[in-house]
C-alpha cells in the first residue's frame, strides 16, 4: 500500500486558497471571495486583517450554530444567488450553503483527474466502464467520470442534493451523458443492486460521519461503513478498474480507510492511500482538507 499526498496546485483560474490560518480560510471562488471555519488551519494567518476584512462573505458561528454575513455590495453583485464556479472543464452552481458549505470541495479535483484517467484509460480495453458513485452530493466524481466515457449511476440520499447535481451536469455540458440519477438510502440500495446481480467497473464512496436517507434511514460511519463497503466489493465487476473511498470524519487515518481495500489487490493493481491539501496562492503552505484510498487495477 503506497501513502501519497495530493495537493491542489494555487493556479486555477475560478478557485484559489488566497491564505488560511487561526482556524479559518480564505478562499475565491469565482468573483466572490468567502472566508469560513477551517479547524485544520491550526497556524498563524500570513496576511493581515485588512486583507480579511475585504471577504464578501463571512461564515459566523454562534453557540453551535452558524451563518453567513455578506457585504451589501457583494449582494448587489448576485452572491445571495448561486453563481457557477469552473474546474478545469467542470462547472459547479455555488452557493452560501448551510454547514459553511457552498456546495463543491475544491481538494477533490485531484481525484476528479485520476477517475478522468483511469476512466479513459479502461475504456480502450473494455466496451465500456460502469460507475457506481455513492453519497455521490452534488456530482463532481459523477460529471468526471461521465466526461471521460463512463456510464454513472448516481445515489444521494437528499432530492436537493440530486436537483443540484443535474444542474452541474447541465452547465457542465453533460446533460446528456449516460447518468442515473437516484434518491435512496446507499445501504438500501446496495442491496438491491446484490440481488439484482448488477455489477461495476468502477466505485466511489464519500460516506458522511452521519446521515439520514430519505426515509429517515440512519447512517453511522462507524457502524456501518465497514459492512457497506464489503457489500458494495460484491458488485465489482470482474474486470473492475478502481475503487475510490473519500473520507472527512475526524479521527480516521488515510491507512485505515486503506486496510478496508487491501484485498482488492488480489485482482491485481495496487492501493494506494494519502492525504487531500489544498496549496495557498503564494505557493507555500497546504491545508489539510481530507483523506483518500484508492484501488486501480490497470
Amino acid at each position: 500500500m503506497q501513502v501519497r499526498f495530493l495537493p491542489v496546485a494555487h493556479f486555477m483560474k475560478n478557485y484559489e486558497l488566497i491564505d488560511s490560518g487561526d482556524s479559518e480560510k480564505l478562499e475565491r471562488f469565482g468573483d466572490f471571495v468567502l472566508r469560513r471555519p477551517d479547524p485544520q488551519a491550526l497556524y498563524p494567518k500570513h496576511l493581515g486583517t485588512s486583507e480579511w476584512d475585504k471577504a464578501d462573505a463571512l461564515f459566523e458561528t454562534h453557540t453551535g450554530k452558524g451563518k453567513w454575513r455578506t457585504k451589501e455590495e457583494a449582494e448587489t453583485r448576485g452572491i445571495l444567488q448561486n453563481w457557477v464556479t469552473a474546474f478545469d472543464d467542470l462547472s459547479f452552481s455555488t452557493t452560501l450553503g448551510t454547514f459553511k458549505h457552498v456546495g463543491v470541495f475544491p481538494e477533490q479535483v485531484t481525484n476528479w483527474k485520476w477517475l478522468k484517467e483511469t476512466t479513459v484509460e479502461a475504456l480502450k480495453t473494455r466496451p465500456k466502464v460502469s460507475v457506481l458513485n455513492l453519497f455521490a452530493y452534488t456530482g463532481g466524481s459523477t460529471l468526471a467520470c461521465a466526461s471521460a466515457g463512463a456510464e454513472v449511476v448516481h445515489v444521494d440520499a437528499s432530492q436537493g442534493i440530486v436537483d443540484v447535481a443535474f444542474k452541474n451536469a447541465e452547465i457542465s455540458g453533460l446533460k446528456e451523458k449516460p447518468i442515473r440519477w437516484i434518491v435512496d438510502d446507499v445501504k438500501k440500495f446496495v442491496a438491491r443492486e446484490i440481488k439484482r446481480g448488477n455489477y461495476y467497473q468502477g466505485i466511489i464512496m464519500d460516506p458522511p460521519s452521519y446521515g439520514h436517507g430519505p426515509k429517515k434511514e440512519i447512517w453511522n460511519i462507524e457502524e456501518h461503513l465497514l459492512p457497506l463497503i464489503e457489500d458494495v466489493k460484491k458488485l465489482l465487476a470482474p474486470d473492475a478498474v478502481f475503487f475510490l473511498i473519500n473520507g472527512y470524519t475526524s479521527g480516521y487515518s488515510p491507512i485505515a480507510y486503506g486496510n478496508t481495500l487491501l484485498s482488492l489487490e488480489k485482482k491485481g493493481g495496487k492501493v494506494e492511500t494519502g492525504e487531500l491539501l489544498i496549496q495557498e496562492k503564494d505557493g507555500g503552505r497546504s491545508l489539510p482538507a481530507g483523506l483518500f484510498a484508492r484501488w486501480r487495477a490497470l
